[in-house]
């Protein structure tokens, strides 16, 4: 399953983040080079060493036993998990807003934001900024999704008061200096450039106009190569503006601090933010609905297909059920899909499908790459096994290994104090229960068989939304004309 990025993914219980993340890739077409500054950073390596030998364990029932409710005094509210098992902390936090709120002609405004907050603030240059952060170990990083614009802070005992206060200069006092914002805007255009032929961008860019029209969940979270390069500085500072405010920021710590140091860090980081945020609403979107196809010409070997159609939202009294028939349909090796496209026609090498979930509407979304020439018959297969998980539903033993399999992986998922600050943040944003963890199992245990196959129809039933990139289908039975050589 998935909510939004993405990896996303996602993110709601750790299975469900893991969907999530999967989703995000999907719509956020964010299968970039680990590197990729969207993506960065900013840690030494005697801080991963350190951390890869001492992981947080925690299990679910330990954490949801830990779990405070903390207010600073200032007013600053957040989730927390005090442990001192190893020496290290870890923070989660997002603001409401996200790409969905770039000024239409100039998405990729919230993405360059994120790349540029720690690009030098206060007294310090871009420069200086990062060789603290390297300096002490301090990984920092920015990042926007469709709904929010989110952080992320991890840092050993010993220095969080330095990373506490870098952040909070990079969020109240951001340079945004003219060269530093020319290097990130080219570097996120020569990213642009590279997607503008990549099958796979080109598809997942395609579904969003398919499915969403002209809502802004339609326009590309990072940009394109119309709009990025128009942004100008102003609005790169009114965006950080109106979003960094702390009406709705949402925070999860765990790690070695306890509570009234925790409360006294949370009030000097983020108590000079503006009280309220400036949003501009967006309305709700039900996404098109299929069956409809798209077909994008593309002389590349390999043919993607990215598939799905409206989904489910997170608070429907059908949620659980849905995530249920997910898993037996997309979620992993022991999927119908896998097996059938993969497993008994061997026409795909994955084929992994999720739910993705938005404040504002909902997606179930799939992707997958094949021989040109075998594209049709990838496309049906994928069609008959939707039609089949709709018409039928689940059997009472996939009903029962799935039922198994989400129960025994959340005990796996939340093993490292990042992972349950991801988990923790994300709780907070679907508005779930602060004992979530210890309810989820008892959810999924009271998913009956008629529950999914009432779901399957209601999520599946309509059939797909598909895009399609590469040869045409006489293109593809040819082989590839020469590459004229140049003069």
């Amino acid at each position: 399953m998935a909510r939004e990025e993405a990896l996303g993914d996602g993110l709601s219980d750790q299975e469900h983040r893991d969907h999530q993340a999967r989703g995000e890739a999907f719509v956020n077409h964010s299968f970039r080079p680990a590197g990729h500054l969207l993506r960065k950073r900013r840690f030494a390596q005697s801080f991963v060493i350190g951390v890869a030998l001492a992981v947080v364990a925690v299990s679910p029932s330990q954490a949801a036993a830990k779990i405070q409710h903390l207010t600073s005094p200032g007013g600053i509210e957040a989730w927390f998990v005090q442990d001192a098992t190893v020496p290290l902390i870890a923070m989660e936090y997002s603001f409401a807003g996200g790409s969905a709120q770039d000024p239409k002609d100039k998405s990729g405004v919230a993405n360059l934001v994120g790349d540029l907050l720690d690009e030098g603030s206060g007294d310090l240059d871009s420069k200086t900024f990062h060789e603290r952060l390297d300096r002490r170990a301090i990984e920092l990083s920015f990042s926007a999704t469709r709904d929010t614009f989110r952080g992320s802070l991890r840092m050993l005992r010993d220095n969080k008061d330095e990373a506490f206060d870098l952040l909070r200069s990079a969020l109240t006092s951001p340079h945004f200096e003219t060269a530093d914002v020319e290097r990130i805007r080219a570097q996120v255009i020569s990213t642009l450039r590279g997607e503008s032929t990549d099958p796979s961008s080109l598809a997942h860019r395609k579904f969003l106009e398919v499915a969403f029209g002209d809502h802004p969940y339609s326009r590309p979270d990072t940009g394109t190569l119309d709009t990025v390069p128009k942004v100008e500085i102003a609005e790169l500072k009114d965006y950080a503006r109106r979003i960094l405010a702390k009406d709705t920021l949402r925070i999860a710590v765990v790690g070695d601090v306890d509570p009234d140091t925790l409360g006294k860090l949370l009030d000097k980081t983020f108590g000079s933010l503006p009280v309220k945020a400036e949003l501009t609403p967006i309305p709700d979107v039900v996404a098109a609905k299929p069956p409809q196809c798209a077909f994008i010409p593309l002389d590349v070997p390999q043919t993607v297909v990215t598939f799905g159609g409206p989904g489910i939202n997170r608070h429907d009294a059908d949620f659980m059920a849905a995530d249920v028939v997910n898993h037996i349909l997309g979620g992993g090796m022991s999927s119908r899909l896998f097996k059938e496209v993969r497993g008994k026609r061997g026409l795909v090498y994955s084929i992994p499908e999720a739910l993705l979930w938005m404040d504002h509407s909902a997606l179930f979304i799939g992707d997958t790459g094949t021989r040109a020439d075998r594209a049709g018959e990838t496309v049906d297969a994928v069609e008959t096994e939707i039609r089949r998980i709709a018409d039928e539903g689940p059997t009472q033993k996939e009903l029962d290994e799935a039922k198994s399999y989400l129960k025994g992986s959340q005990m796996l998922a939340l093993d490292t104090s990042s992972k349950l600050a991801q988990a923790l943040l994300q709780y907070q944003l679907d508005k779930l229960p602060i004992d979530y963890i210890e309810k989820r199992n008892g959810i999924v245990d009271a998913v009956t068989l008629d529950d999914t196959r009432r779901v399957a129809k209601k999520v599946w039933g309509d059939g797909l939304l598909t895009v399609i990139v590469g040869r045409a289908p006489q293109a593809a039975a040819q082989p590839a004309a020469a590459t004229p050589k140049p003069n």
